[in-house]
């Protein structure tokens, strides 16, 4: 599952990847310093797996994974060939979902490409070439299936379903602000839409404004414009988290962390919040040999999570023996205690796996 990082020129979209994945892709203050995607794939922290290798001390721990992808930096009219235009629009068409960088703080050493900081502009000039490149693939698509209609009146609802999304995009919206029945989302999977795709907004503020985020105006904004979208903003300073991702030392990088003020840092949180966003979630397998998750759509049943270790474990799956890790923790970490306490459950085909389960799968072939 991949995720586009985009953003206008000079927001910090690429030294956010950098920071992300220390892919070492080139960064400068310049436009279309990125050109072709810088793709990085990146672990997801996961503290679980943590825990659970201080338990079953396994010759290895493997964590969940996703990729990223550094995509050229937008200018207006991109929808029309300006800047890397069509290029930048088929690379997005690429990604499961979206990153937006948004550029939040004042510095007069980094120009922006529009001469002043102003995030909302900023989003909506992004937003407006993806809902332009969206309008032109539904009036094709619109011509086409009213030719079909003619001669088979199930195509109305495709036109219907086709007509409801023109309406918002000529508004000047996003196709992801509505919402749709899972008949229309399976007429619209057909046409890949770029602003149907899950976006999460990163605002990114200066050093000084760490620990006081509520007082930058401009995040206020940027906060306000997602909620119109249901949509997660993360604020975090890109320079410092450049810094953070430098430092090798575990103990090194907590003790920055804790000058900052912070629990966690910024990258986490993104990570964390990426993975979510395309509609994923963990389970996992703990013993000696490996500690590991196990990356599942949110809905995946058992004998599909299965498949994801092995295809015979799913073509012979006889049943799950499941243990949330929060009942594995208040076991004090022993499977012995968790079963005089009744709390592995066995669990048939039509389970449906939650985030964080333990699973050993019984199968035979």
């Amino acid at each position: 599952m991949k995720i586009g990082i985009v953003g206008l020129p000079n927001v910090g979209k690429s030294t956010l990847f950098n920071s992300i994945t220390k892919a070492g892709a080139e960064c400068a203050n310049y436009p279309f310093c990125t050109i072709e995607p810088n793709i990085g794939v990146v672990a997801v922290p996961d503290e679980r797996l943590e825990k659970l290798a201080e338990i079953y001390k396994p010759q290895k721990v493997t964590n969940a994974i996703i990729e990223f992808v550094d995509i050229a930096g937008l200018v207006k009219g991109a929808s029309k060939g300006e800047g890397l235009g069509n290029k930048f629009l088929s690379h997005i068409r690429e990604v499961d979902s979206i990153i937006q960088v948004v550029r939040c703080f004042e510095n007069s050493n980094i120009v922006h490409v529009d001469g002043n900081i102003n995030p909302i502009r900023d989003i909506e000039t992004i937003n407006l070439e993806l809902i332009f490149a969206d309008l032109e693939t539904i009036e094709k698509r619109l011509e086409r299936v009213a030719k079909m209609l003619k001669a088979d009146k199930k195509y109305q609802f495709e036109i219907d379903t086709l007509q409801k999304v023109k309406n918002v995009l000529e508004e000047g919206k996003c196709a992801r602000v509505l919402d749709y029945t899972d008949e229309e989302r399976d007429v619209l999977k057909e046409a890949f839409l770029l602003t149907l795709k899950p976006t999460l907004y990163v605002a990114n503020i200066s050093e000084e404004e760490i620990g006081k985020e509520q007082e930058n105006e401009n995040l206020k904004k940027v906060i306000e414009y997602a909620k119109t979208e249901n949509a997660e903003v993360i604020p975090l300073c890109v320079k410092i988290e450049e810094e953070l991702s430098s430092i090798d030392s575990k103990a090194e990088k907590q003790e920055m962390l804790e000058v900052l003020g912070l629990e966690e840092s910024g990258l986490d949180k993104l990570i964390k919040a990426s993975y979510k966003l395309l509609g994923l979630m963990s389970f996992l397998t703990a013993g000696e040999p490996e500690v590991r998750a196990w990356t599942i759509k949110i809905g995946t049943k058992a004998p599909q999570a299965a498949g994801k270790i092995h295809s015979d474990i799913e073509r012979g799956f006889i049943r799950a023996e499941i243990i949330s890790y929060d009942d594995l923790m208040t076991s004090n970490g022993s499977m012995v205690q968790a079963k005089e306490k009744g709390l592995i459950r066995l669990e048939g085909k039509d389970y449906i796996m939650q985030d964080g389960d333990i699973a050993l799968f019984r199968f035979n072939v």
